[in-house]
C-alpha cells in the first residue's frame, strides 16, 4: 500500500471567532495544568505529589514536569519569578542532599532516583525502582530550569549550579548492565530488571540525556543497540514508527524539537520523528473513525488511546462479545489493548503535532465535561481519562501530575515553542543528539 502522509493544517479553514475561542480555551487548560504543580508541592523540600488523591507518593518525573512549567508561569505571568526560583530551588536542594547509598529506604543511587518517593521523607516508596526515564524526565526538567533562569542573582546561579552538579553525578555508564543495552530500572533487593529498552518507546530523551553527559556518558552503541528493535508499520496508509500509545509518540517532545533533525533510522525512512508523531496523531484518529469493537463515544473528535487508568468494571456483552475492562493499562492503537476508555489528556498532547485535528477533539472534550457537570474534567486540563462503554460513564478520579505536564508544555510549544527553546540552546542536548548520529536542521 502505498504510504500517505496527513494533510498540512489550513490555517485559513476556521474563522476568527473559532480561532479566537480556541485561544481562550488553551490559556485556560495550560493554565489549570500548570496550577497543579504549587497546589501539590510540599513546599518545605520541593516534592511533588504524582496524583491529587490522598496519600499519594512523590514522583520524580512528575518533578521533572514541574520544573520545566515553572517558566511558562514566568512567562504567562500566573507566577512571579522570584517564587518560580523558590520553588525549583527547594527542589533541587533536597535532591542534592538525599540519601544516595542505594539502601531499600534511601531516595537514590549513583545520581538515580527511585520512581516514588515519600513526601516528607523523600524515602523510596512502594519498593519503586530506581528509575532511568523517570530520572531523565526530572534531569530535563532541571536542565530546563538552568537554561531559563539564567539572571545573576544568587538565587538563580545557585539553580544553576545545582542543576549541574546534580546532572553530572548520574553515572549513566554503570546502567549499561550488558554491554550496549541500557537498563530500565534497578531495585537493592534484586539489582539490574532483566529487561531492557524494545521498540520504539518514550525513551529518547535519556538516551539524548545519558549521551550528553560529560562525567558518565552512555556509551554511543547503545542507541544503535535499541533501535535496531525498532519496527516500522504501515497502518491504514500511513507509514511510520510503530508504537502503540498515544504517550510514547508524545514525551520526548515535550522537551526537544525533531523538526528536520534525523538519526540514522529516520534518513533512511526519509522522515522525523516529529513527522513521525503526527501520523501517528492521525492513526490515532483513523482507529477511532473505524471503530473496530464499535465503542460507544469513539468519533473524528473523540479519539486517543494510550497508558493510564481506566475503569475496573465486571465484564460485560457488547455486540455480541464479552468486553473486559483492564484498570490501569498502556492501551494501545490497533493492537489493543482497547476497553473503550478515551485519554483526553493525550488527545490534547498531540496539539503540536496535528492542530487540524487535535482542536475540535479538545473542543468536543472540553464540551464532554461541561456536559457530564464534571467541573473537574472540564477545568483541569482535561486530565481524566474516561468510558463511556463501561456499566455508567466512568470518568477517572482525581488530577494526574504528568498529564498536566504534558499539557502545559505541549500546549506551549504549540502557541510559543517555549520549552523547544530552551533545549535547543542546551549544550547537553546537542551534544547527546550528534553523539546519536542526529544530523540536519536547526542542529
Amino acid at each position: 500500500m502505498r504510504a500517505k502522509a496527513p494533510p498540512k493544517p489550513d490555517a485559513a479553514a476556521s474563522g476568527k471567532a473559532a480561532q479566537w475561542s480556541d485561544e481562550a480555551m488553551l490559556d485556560r487548560l495550560q493554565q489549570a495544568a500548570f496550577d497543579y504543580f504549587p497546589k501539590a508541592t510540599n513546599a518545605r523540600n520541593g516534592l511533588v505529589a504524582d496524583t491529587t488523591r490522598d496519600g499519594s507518593p512523590a514522583s520524580i518525573a512528575v518533578m521533572g514536569f514541574a520544573l520545566s512549567a515553572y517558566p511558562i508561569a514566568v512567562e504567562h505571568g500566573w507566577i512571579e519569578r522570584a517564587a518560580a526560583v523558590q520553588a525549583c530551588l527547594a527542589c533541587m536542594r533536597f535532591f542534592w542532599a538525599s540519601d544516595q547509598t542505594g539502601n531499600p529506604s534511601a531516595t537514590g543511587y549513583r545520581g538515580f532516583y527511585f520512581h516514588f518517593l515519600d513526601m516528607e521523607t523523600g524515602a523510596r516508596m512502594w519498593q519503586s525502582e530506581l528509575s532511568l526515564i523517570d530520572t531523565a524526565l526530572l534531569m530535563a526538567g532541571m536542565l530546563t530550569a538552568a537554561t531559563y533562569f539564567d539572571a545573576s542573582t544568587p538565587a538563580e546561579i545557585e539553580l544553576r549550579e545545582l542543576a549541574g552538579h546534580l546532572y553530572r553525578r548520574v553515572d549513566w555508564r554503570w546502567a549499561q548492565y550488558d554491554g550496549a543495552t541500557v537498563a530500565q530500572g534497578w531495585k537493592p533487593e534484586c539489582g539490574f530488571l532483566h529487561y531492557g529498552w524494545e521498540g520504539y518507546n518514550e525513551a529518547i530523551l535519556l538516551y539524548v540525556l545519558g549521551l550528553g553527559s560529560p562525567t558518565h556518558p552512555f556509551t554511543e552503541a547503545s542507541f544503535q543497540a535499541w533501535t535496531v528493535t525498532y519496527q516500522w508499520e504501515n497502518l491504514y496508509g500511513y507509514d511510520f514508527l510503530y508504537a502503540g500509545p498515544l504517550f510514547i509518540h508524545q514525551f520526548s517532545h515535550a522537551w526537544i524539537d525533531f523538526r528536520g533533525i534525523r538519526d540514522r533510522f529516520m534518513r533512511e525512512k526519509n522522515c522525523d520523528y516529529f513527522e513521525n508523531s503526527r501520523r501517528a496523531t492521525y492513526v490515532q484518529r483513523e482507529y477511532a473513525i473505524r471503530n473496530p469493537h464499535s465503542f460507544t463515544g469513539y468519533a473524528d473528535n473523540c479519539w486517543g488511546l494510550s497508558a493510564g487508568e481506566g475503569p475496573l468494571a465486571e465484564p460485560r456483552l457488547m455486540t455480541g462479545r464479552l468486553q473486559r475492562f483492564y484498570g490501569y493499562a498502556a492501551r494501545g492503537v490497533p493492537y489493543g489493548p482497547d476497553d473503550g476508555t478515551i485519554a483526553g489528556s493525550s488527545t490534547l498532547a498531540s496539539l503540536v503535532f496535528a492542530p487540524e485535528i487535535v482542536l475540535p477533539a479538545v473542543r468536543n472534550l472540553d464540551a464532554y465535561g461541561a456536559r457530564q457537570q464534571d467541573d473537574a474534567l472540564r477545568s483541569s486540563g482535561i486530565n481524566a481519562s474516561f468510558n463511556e462503554p463501561a456499566a455508567e460513564v466512568w470518568i477517572s478520579e482525581g488530577k494526574f501530575g504528568l498529564d498536566q505536564g504534558m499539557i502545559a508544555l505541549m500546549i506551549e510549544n504549540y502557541r510559543t515553542g517555549l520549552p523547544w527553546q530552551l533545549g535547543r540552546s542546551s549544550g547537553i542536548i546537542q551534544t547527546g543528539l550528534r553523539r546519536a548520529g542526529f544530523t540536519g536542521g536547526w542542529l
